[in-house]
């Protein structure tokens, strides 16, 4: 996949980000680095510094330089207000018509963050943008992120394109994201399911919306031969694996009262939780009132090579999504995919695009959400029906190699950036026909 195009002649994309590095958005800096990879050049522009004081070992291969914009409002409100000036200085007219974009979509919501995102996209125009050779915008999450790249596109000139993902694309006004979609040069987005909804906001004219997985590194979370894993008979205490952020529309509540369940008919079970969050003091108490506290712990957020430690000692994976109630879902959760090429089986909902992934009954368990008896059945039934494991865990090995590795669903991506982004043209030898 090594580009030879001289350094001086590749494109450079503007990539915006709501924060960089994140542990928790791995899909995107192996984005970043799979397109360097295929030769092209990315400056990325970040919203916030990271929020872990450490990276993944992948971070550490990216090439492009980062710039950081103000976060907040008030405290840099100075050196945002200079940037703006000068650039309604030296062009009143496109300020004027970016100021009234703004305006508009203000009056729809009332939020001053609309009035934040443009003085950003000022500053970033004003000092981020000159001398880096940027000729395309692209930002990941349609909300923020996307709000900076319209308006960094309304004062430059510069095309703009977005990735939607989950609770970006369902916590967002629908007139908002309908305008910033008629805007875009392309959007693309990480399952079927959010692809269909998308379009349905536009009656399916205009921009053309993609549907790109993000796939995973499959040479990293590579477990032992499958067939062997899925011989392997699993013994009491059961072994059970959950990696997520402590969040509503993770279902953490439903899988601890499934895990009681099985508690309860005398399944002895081990529960292991890595990850972190803002309801983990409510996860944690509800741990306690369950009476779980002595099969159950949380390890926090840790580095990938951590995590694998914990998915080989695994007998199964759990996750129980589910819509919250402000509409935030998931599209479909990597550590599915990771759990499934490392051989543990996997047991999840129907939510959302998990159903484009796993086929029940044939690479893993699905129930429906909110539901912990079924959810407490399931999983005993793929602990202990050895002929049910013998046929999921290849099963669904092959389904993450076939659909979901990562450098088969960057070429796709880059098929989509040689057709919409100025000077990616090469790109379109790496991208998959038909």
């Amino acid at each position: 996949m090594q580009s030879t195009l001289k350094q001086a002649k590749r494109p450079v994309l503007g990539m915006i980000l709501k924060g960089y590095p994140r542990i928790s958005e791995t899909f995107i800096s192996n984005e970043i680095r799979l397109l360097e990879q295929m030769g092209m050049a990315i400056h990325i522009i970040s919203m916030r510094h990271p929020r872990e004081p450490f990276c993944h070992a992948s971070v550490r291969r990216i090439r492009a330089a980062v710039d950081y914009l103000p976060e907040t409002l008030w405290a840099p409100l100075p050196r945002l207000l200079a940037s703006n000036a000068r650039l309604a200085a030296a062009d009143p007219g496109r300020y004027a018509g970016a100021l009234r974009t703004a305006l508009r979509r203000f009056a729809r919501t009332r939020k001053s963050a609309t009035i934040k995102h443009l003085l950003q996209a000022g500053y970033l125009v004003q000092r981020v943008l000159p001398g880096r050779g940027i000729g395309h915008l692209h930002a990941h999450f349609a909300h923020s992120p996307t709000s900076v790249a319209l308006f960094a596109s309304r004062l430059s000139g510069l095309p703009f394109s977005f990735t939607a993902h989950a609770k970006d694309i369902y916590t967002s006004d629908p007139r908002q994201l309908r305008e910033k979609i008629g805007l875009a040069r392309f959007v693309v987005t990480c399952t079927d399911y959010n692809r269909q909804y998308l379009q349905s906001l536009t009656n399916g004219r205009g921009t053309a919306i993609q549907r790109v997985y993000h796939g995973i590194d499959v040479r990293l979370f590579s477990g032992p031969d499958p067939d062997e894993n899925a011989r392997r008979k699993p013994e009491a205490p059961y072994r059970i694996l959950t990696v997520a952020r402590l969040t509503a529309k993770k279902g953490l509540a439903t899988v601890y009262h499934a895990l009681r369940r099985m508690c309860d008919q005398g399944l002895a079970v081990e529960h292991t939780l890595i990850g972190d969050g803002d309801d983990r003091p409510q996860i944690m108490a509800l741990i306690q009132r369950l009476g779980l506290g002595s099969c159950t712990r949380w390890l926090g957020t840790l580095p990938h090579e951590r995590v694998l430690t914990h998915y080989r000692r695994s007998d199964l994976f759990v996750l129980g999504c589910e819509v919250a109630a402000n509409g935030d879902r998931d599209g479909i959760p990597n550590v599915l995919l990771e759990s499934m090429a490392m051989g543990v089986p996997v047991v999840a909902t129907r939510v959302s695009g998990i159903p484009e992934l796993i086929d029940s009954d044939v690479n893993g368990l699905l129930v429906p959400p909110g539901q912990p008896s079924q959810l407490a059945a399931a999983m005993a039934r793929l602990l202990t029906d050895q002929a049910l494991r013998v046929r999921i865990i290849p099963e669904a090995r092959r389904r993450v190699i076939q659909h979901f590795d990562n450098r088969i669903c960057i070429q796709d991506l880059a098929r989509i950036y040689a057709g919409h982004v100025p000077g990616a043209g090469h790109l379109s030898r790496f991208g998959r026909q038909g």
